[in-house]
């Protein structure tokens, strides 16, 4: 553990806070190694919560609400930082780094709408996705990015939620990052 702990930004799935008690997963094993910093994507993005369905929610963050989240995110964030994004989380970080905010290493967790970029930011990234995903990028997306993924078998697109898949991606950046830290399953 460190004394300046770096800052990690984690960006929730389109549910926002609402329904993220998952993400103490998360933040109970990261909270020692990083400054944390949790944003609700919706309140990011200006999103009306009134019909909170997954299609209302969806329709809001496609038009308009994945760019005023981002914008916003370049708003408050002026510093380097990690990320931690999930679904379309891991998105808006990806065009909040293409525009400009200095990511120092960017985890996205099941954020398949980056089957629809052409460019990546200049960092170092690590996507994760469940094979039973049907919105995963093809694999000549990942070709023509650059870029590989770790697929989860059996995982559907919400398998971030599980604790098993939470340990492994904390793990993941454990690894990447050279944390030295390592839990059993």
């Amino acid at each position: 553990m460190q004394k300046n702990k770096p800052k990690l930004l984690i960006l929730s799935d389109i549910w926002g806070k609402e329904k993220s008690e998952w993400i103490d997963e998360y933040t109970s094993v990261l909270t020692p190694y990083f400054k944390i910093q949790y944003y609700d994507i919706c309140c990011l993005g200006e999103i009306d919560k009134n019909q909170y369905t997954e299609e209302k929610l969806h329709l809001q963050f496609v038009n308009g609400g994945i760019e005023k989240a981002t914008a916003n995110l370049l708003k408050l964030e002026k510093e380097p930082v990690y990320i931690l994004g999930f679904s379309t989380g891991g998105h808006i970080a990806w065009r909040a780094g293409l525009y400009g905010l200095k990511i120092k290493y960017l985890f996205a967790v099941s954020s398949t709408r980056l089957r629809y970029e052409t460019e990546k930011p200049k960092t170092n990234i690590n996507l994760s996705y469940g094979k039973n995903d049907p919105y995963i990028p093809r694999p000549i997306w990942f070709q023509k990015i650059g870029l590989s993924a770790r697929f989860y078998k059996d995982e559907a697109h919400e398998m971030y939620r599980k604790k098993e898949i939470a340990k492994d991606i904390h793990q993941s950046i454990f690894n990447k990052l050279n944390l030295g830290e390592t839990h059993s399953p």
